[in-house]
């Protein structure tokens, strides 16, 4: 009898894991895993949770991805307008998009430990109502320094989609969750090319305040959806909740935020190297990451654990992150410029540069991803890696005949993009099958050297470009400096953990 019993809850248990890890974009292990609960189930009834809709939890939380993008490209196209709508002056108007930028760099750690902490869906759709709300307040309001505190909280509720979106993944996909993430990469160049057209329409049809009001229709669809079918988060047992790190909450705050006021310092014209308004917050920058190295290392539950940031596979993973995506990204946002002050080209062909790129990467993430499992992750992040490198320095050489400048560019920009495409599954899945517990962590730390990189190129492009008679000419070699650089990193790609298949 007691056997009977055991055979019964065995077969149960066979099929309760059946259903909760039927996935419907079918594969064929997945359609093997089916038909294998489907030989073991028992005619007795199961009681268990109804299974995940996983193609529908995965559009909601693209959808969420597609406007954070969106919304990193879109306001860009509004300055202009936005500047005479509120009687500012044009640097003003400007931080509006470097508030934003701050707070996204700030807070992506902290989303990404409070994911950990409280769970991915709860972290999302909070997320998603701080980003709406203050969305619609920024359409309303009137002053440009109210405008530029609330893109700050705005950023604060952006800088939570990747890390909760990432960690629902993780969490509710089983076997697949390695290719629904990989998709991420195929997501964001959707929706920066969007926002440059829906901001010139919107902007030239109604007011830059359209710019912010059009995420509130889109922020209600998501958090609706996400509230309805995104599944729970699962419970945590009561040893796993540790008291929050504070001091290391604060210690890289400070370090993020000096770091970024020095690397915007750079950018101005009239500050150099060894100005007071660069050395000050560089010099605070650097003790406060001192402090919070110093912190995390000695600290028994820290913020982020210093492995995640430095340990055996996770550094080499950083860095990859900010050279062939966060200075790639820069490199390409300056091309417009490069191809207005070197080749005389409009503003409206010029941007039409990154349509291109953005274009190659959406199209070869996805072949990326397709072939990920029987490639591993060396074999695209070198070829990805070259591609790379080679596409910055063909906008760096002069064009060959009879290509015209603008096809030249164009052509170089597309280049560009396949590399990134190559690369980015390869990169983004490298760090999480490492350590998949911390899924959300790992997902903001990568998005956070994402950003570090892309921030400081285009402030160092910049600064080199302040003084000089011939700005294209300089740009071209800073083309060549990068290109250079994606080719001399090359040898840290060995030291990224090898792997194939689901993890």
């Amino acid at each position: 009898m007691r056997a009977g019993r055991r055979r019964t809850v065995q077969a149960t248990r066979s099929l309760s894991l059946a259903a909760q890890t039927t996935m419907t974009f079918d594969t064929e292990p997945s359609r093997e895993r089916r038909a294998e609960g489907a030989r073991t189930s028992s005619p007795a009834p199961v009681f268990s949770e109804p299974p995940i809709r996983r193609v529908l939890v995965f559009v909601i939380v693209a959808l969420a991805l597609i406007m954070s993008a969106i919304d990193s490209t879109i306001v860009a196209t509004a300055l202009h307008a936005l500047q005479h709508g509120l009687h500012t002056t044009i640097n003003w108007a400007g931080w509006t998009l470097t508030g934003y930028a701050f707070g996204l760099v700030i807070m992506l750690p902290i989303t990404g430990k409070l994911g950990e902490r409280y769970g991915g869906r709860r972290i999302f759709i909070a997320s998603v109502a701080m980003f709406t709300l203050s969305s619609l307040l920024c359409g309303l309001t009137d002053n440009i320094y109210l405008l530029i505190a609330l893109r700050v909280v705005q950023a604060a509720g952006g800088a939570g989609f990747t890390p909760s979106a990432t960690s629902i993944i993780v969490n509710h996909f089983g076997g697949e969750r390695d290719r629904a993430v990989s998709l991420f990469g195929a997501i964001f160049p959707i929706g920066a090319m969007i926002g440059p057209i829906f901001g010139g329409i919107l902007v030239t049809y109604w007011s830059w305040r359209a710019v912010f009001f059009v995420n509130v229709p889109i922020g209600l669809v998501i958090f609706t959806l996400a509230w309805r079918y995104i599944p729970h988060d699962h419970k945590r047992a009561p040893a796993q909740e540790r008291p929050t790190d504070l001091a290391g909450m604060g210690l890289m705050a400070i370090g993020l935020l000096a770091g970024m006021l020095a690397i915007s310092a750079l950018a101005e014209r009239s500050i150099h190297l060894y100005s007071v308004l660069f050395l000050a917050p560089l010099a605070i920058s650097l003790a406060g990451g001192t402090l919070f190295w110093r912190h995390t290392r000695r600290s028994a539950h820290p913020f982020i654990p210093a492995r995640l940031l430095t340990g055996p596979g996770f550094g080499s993973v950083n860095l990859v992150n900010a050279i062939y995506s966060g200075m790639a990204v820069g490199c390409v946002a300056l091309a417009p410029l490069y191809a207005t002050n070197r080749y005389g080209i409009n503003a409206l062909q010029s941007g039409t540069l990154l349509v291109a790129q953005g274009i190659a990467q959406t199209v070869f993430s996805v072949l990326a991803v397709m072939a990920l499992r029987r490639t591993g992750y060396h074999a695209p992040l070198y070829v990805g890696g070259v591609l790379i490198g080679a596409g910055i320095l063909l906008f760096a050489l002069p064009p060959l005949a009879p290509l015209s400048p603008y096809v030249w560019l164009a052509s170089a920009a597309f280049l560009v993009g396949i590399g990134k495409g190559i690369t980015n599954p390869a990169s983004r899945n490298a760090g999480l099958h490492l350590a998949p517990d911390h899924s959300a962590t790992i997902a903001a730390i990568r998005t956070l050297f994402i950003q570090v990189g892309s921030i400081a190129t285009v402030a160092v492009a910049t600064a080199i470009l302040a003084d000089v008679r011939d700005p294209g000419l300089s740009q071209a070699w800073v083309y060549v400096a990068a290109a250079l650089l994606f080719i001399a990193a090359l040898p840290v790609i060995p030291h990224v953990p090898e792997h194939r298949g689901a993890w």
